[in-house]
């Protein structure tokens, strides 16, 4: 038998690039455990990546090509997708024709594509879902810095004496990197500042919590910037020496925001809060400014990035240990996208259109004498070109844009009505729906290639698993299509190894120092060299050099050397809030799921800790429109509507909202926060305002709500609501009506799956209120359960949930309490699962808290509880909070 083997890979969720080691038992077996050695994490992971080995299953897997909905072979697939691509570029030209790739993509495979669309096909239609997530940093940093550069390292969270995090709620969608950041305040009294209109699990262990308005950013750093100049605490040598456009930028900040006061009724805070910010950066020489979604995601992103960059510009605090603008993230190689040119205004190589020399330099090194001359569509624009009939094909890779995509309506009307579209993917998703050819991708463990994080450094993604039926690598089922229309000389390669050299080579052509990005020291790395790839930061233009912290030494990479200043003015949002729609919605992620839930919604652990869509709402909102917590409500925005549970949080302003951006419509009727998102987008990056939308939320009055537990894989329909959470052994459907409970019973009995008389137990209370339900399998287990009653009536399910799992032979006992939904013996709930590392639920923290355990340490000791990534720990404290106030009452 073969021996147990453990490969070092690196996580596929966001962009901390955290090393992981896959070991694979002799008998096919997957775990997996954070790499010590890697230096992104040092052994810690996530829940979500702790997890990664739960879901490498192949339900739902995509195996085989598909042509309009039936099997087809590799060969009629790759051909009708060359022929349809090269018959809209013979009758339309190539700019009627566009790809549309991932963050999930290897760089190899981004590559690849790229060079294809720009270098042969020759326009510029590639764009990523990195438009979503950051496109405001990259054209933030191209601003200022005249290239796409991180300038910091991970390490300067442990040697910062002050954290900025603003529009990061770092504890749930970083939480490894914020777990360092506590580690420095505890070690070190690191102060953090926390920016964010909502009270975050990353506001919850902060020194201060600055509750802005929603799109106030520019406001609060322009007045830090002025309040630095005006207290004397900027860099004067540093500012002389190496940067310009200083004066019309302060001079604009200072005019914007004249004062603490006006900027504190600007951002609706407090004065005092305010000028405690700025008095603790101003005192404070090493700090570093943590930013995401929560600034990007705007119609000014772009303009909020260059608001704190001008901040630590000033103060000459950039590239040294402990200090700079550090963007984080949300894809794990969004990064290496960027870098090979996947955004559509990029060319290749940090190299851009602006420059004629650029474009020529790339043809040469391609050999591509048609090279696109012009930035193509980016995101929101190349979907608009599809409604409209611009684009003829499209192919879409790795990425769900009918749930993603704001305005998500008119996306899915679009990839409707378009002439053709192509979809590579691991799993059938709202997007493959629009496929006419369905391309059967390779997933995470069997993916070869390399990544590139936050701190710009480069790592392996390496298989361990073979691909599943006829599944393939991207950038294989990419070079083959390129040879079926024509081009297959310059798409010849062999391994990933091949395409990363000359990606690396491409970098150092003709750079001369004058592009930072330049991986020319990897060029010539053998198939040997490839493998053994250790983890690295670039710039490395040498073989054993790399470069970690960047403009220490004040030489930036612009044409004068200098890093620019950009004035910036507070501008309203695209949209405000109105009688019409009277509150401000923000979306955004959770700790325990990724993105459209693809991988993470397969996972038991990853869904028990918030199993439904739901919108958090301020007590107060709540009250004024009726709403209750679990009610169920109608969200409508001016470009479409959602339903959800409504949560009540005291943590969410009043006149906001929160919804997460999870839900698909493989999860839930109809909760996708892509269908509320306005598609308005900032002007310099293109990026939506994912943001803020204004929203009208009001009850949706139901009659009934049922619950239906079972083995099967389902997709309801003819519901007013459904959601679903995956369980060990199957599913829970969370169904729910405006008809009468009558009518609901008839509607939720027709999901039973049809079993002999003599296998299904049934009971319909007199009133017809009620309705309880169990079929038994032939070995006498339990193989679903539905059980319906007007709202709020439904029995407990967590033994119903439990017996699921274990498909045991039910007893005489068991049966006879089936219906009751009750176990026969006392089975005590864990209740809502809280720490997903490690399955502790809401009724074991209380108990624990009732025991004694007062503290996180105590939890941590007792249940270890909050001891891994951390993610919990502000839901253990309010547990412990809240105990605490009871007895003292």
């Amino acid at each position: 038998m073969e021996e147990a083997r453990e490969v070092k890979t690196t996580c596929p969720y966001c962009g901390v690039g955290c090393g992981v080691l896959a070991k694979i038992a002799a008998d096919g077996k997957t775990t997996v455990r954070g790499d010590p050695e890697h230096p992104a994490n040092f052994g810690r992971l996530c829940s979500k990546g702790a997890a990664l080995g739960e879901t490498l299953g192949l339900d739902g897997r995509l195996l085989y090509p598909e042509i309009g909905g039936k099997p087809a072979s590799w060969g009629e697939a790759l051909d009708l997708v060359a022929a349809k691509f090269a018959r809209a570029i013979a009758e339309h030209g190539p700019d009627s024709v566009a790809f549309y790739v991932s963050g999930q993509l290897l760089t190899e495979d981004y590559y690849v594509a790229n060079k294809l669309m720009k270098g042969f096909i020759g326009s510029a239609n590639i764009d990523t879902n990195s438009r979503l997530c950051m496109a405001s940093s990259v054209a933030g940093h191209r601003r200022a810095f005249g290239e796409d550069i991180v300038p910091g390292v991970y390490e300067d969270f442990e040697c910062a004496d002050l954290i900025v995090l603003t529009g990061s709620n770092t504890a749930w969608c970083h939480p490894v990197l914020y777990q360092r950041m506590l580690t420095a305040r505890r070690e070190r009294g690191t102060k953090i500042v926390v920016i964010d209109p909502r009270r975050t699990a990353t506001a919850d262990e902060c020194d201060l919590h600055l509750a802005l308005d929603p799109g106030t950013d520019v406001l609060l750093f322009s007045g830090l910037f002025a309040h630095l100049v005006h207290s004397g605490k900027i860099d004067l040598d540093f500012i002389r020496e190496h940067t310009s456009g200083f004066d019309a930028a302060a001079a604009l900040a200072g005019a914007d925001a004249p004062s603490i006061a006006r900027v504190a009724k600007g951002c609706g805070l407090a004065a005092a809060d305010v000028e405690a910010f700025y008095d603790l950066f101003a005192g404070t020489e090493r700090t570093v400014t943590v930013y995401s979604q929560g600034v990007n995601q705007s119609a000014h992103g772009t303009d909020k990035v260059n608001a704190i960059i001008n901040c630590h510009l000033a103060t000459g605090r950039i590239g040294k240990p402990g200090m700079g603008p550090f963007s984080v993230t949300g894809q794990p190689n969004a990064m290496g996208g960027r870098e090979v040119g996947g955004l559509a205004n990029q060319l290749a190589a940090h190299m851009d259109f602006a420059d004629e020399s650029n474009i020529d330099r790339v043809s040469r090194f391609w050999k591509a004498p048609g090279i696109a001359r012009r930035a193509g569509l980016k995101a929101v624009d190349m979907f608009q070109a599809v409604a409209d009939g611009r684009i003829k094909a499209l192919w879409i890779m790795g990425t769900n844009p009918a749930v993603s995509m704001p305005d998500a309506s008119r996306v899915r009307v679009a990839l409707s009505k378009c002439d053709f579209v192509a979809v590579s993917d691991v799993t059938r998703t709202d997007t493959t729906r629009y496929a006419d050819v369905l391309l059967p991708a390779a997933a995470w463990g069997e993916k070869d290639g390399t990544v590139t994080n936050s701190e710009r450094r480069l790592s392996r993604q390496r298989p361990f698993l073979p691909p599943p039926g006829e599944a393939n690598a991207d950038w294989r089922i990419i070079c083959e299509v390129a040879a079926r229309m024509g081009f297959g000389d310059a798409f010849a390669y062999q391994s990933p190894a091949e395409i990363f050299g000359e990606h690396a080579a491409l970098s150092a052509f003709e750079n001369n120092g004058e592009r930072l990005f330049d991986l020319g020291g990897l060029a010539d790395l053998d198939d040997a060299g490839y493998a053994a790839f250790a983890p690295r930061h670039w710039p490395t233009p040498e073989r054993h050099e790399q470069r970690t912290r960047l403009f220490a030494d004040g030489r930036f990479p612009t044409p004068e050397g200098r890093a620019r200043f950009v004035p910036v003015r507070q501008e309203a949002t695209a949209f405000t809030v109105d009688t019409d729609y009277p509150l401000a919605l923000n979306t955004g992620r959770l700790r325990d799921q990724w993105h459209t839930m693809t991988r993470t919604g397969n996972v038991p652990r990853l869904m028990a800790n918030a199993p439904e869509p739901a919108v958090d709402l301020h007590p107060a909102d709540a009250a004024a429109r009726h709403l209750k917590d679990g009610d169920l409500a109608q969200l409508s925005t001016r470009f479409g509507f959602v339903r959800a549970r409504v949560r009540v949080a005291d943590a969410q302003r009043r006149g906001q909202a929160f919804m997460p951006m999870h839900w698909s419509g493989q999860f839930a009727a109809r909760a996708s926060a892509g269908l509320l998102s306005s598609p308005v987008t900032d002007p310099h990056s293109g990026q939506p305002e994912l943001k803020h939308v204004p929203v009208r939320i009001v009850r949706e009055e139901t009659g009934w709500a049922g619950v239906l537990i079972t083995r099967r894989d389902l997709r309801p329909t003819g519901f007013v609501h459904w959601s679903r959470y995956a369980v060990d052994g199957g599913w829970v459907y969370e169904l729910t009506g405006t008809e009468p409970p009558d009518q609901g019973i008839l509607l939720a009995r027709k999901l039973l799956s049809v079993q002999r008389q003599d296998q299904i137990l049934e009971y319909t209370d007199r009133r017809g209120l009620a309705y309880r339900a169990a079929a038994i399998d032939d070995a006498g287990a339990m193989a679903e359960a539905l059980l319906v009653a007007t709202p709020d009536q439904l029995p407990t399910r967590d033994w119903l949930v439990s017996l699921l799992a274990t498909r045991q032979p039910l007893s005489t006992a068991d049966r006879h309490a089936l219906l009751s939904g009750r176990s026969p013996v006392p089975m005590p709930a864990i209740g809502r699962v809280v720490c997903a590392c490690f399955h502790v639920g809401a009724n074991q923290l209380a108990s624990a808290v009732a025991s004694g355990c007062d503290s996180l340490e105590a939890i941590g000791s007792t249940l270890r509880a909050g001891t891994n990534c951390g993610s919990c720990r502000s839901e253990i404290r309010a547990i412990i909070d809240a105990r605490q106030v009871q007895a003292a009452e």
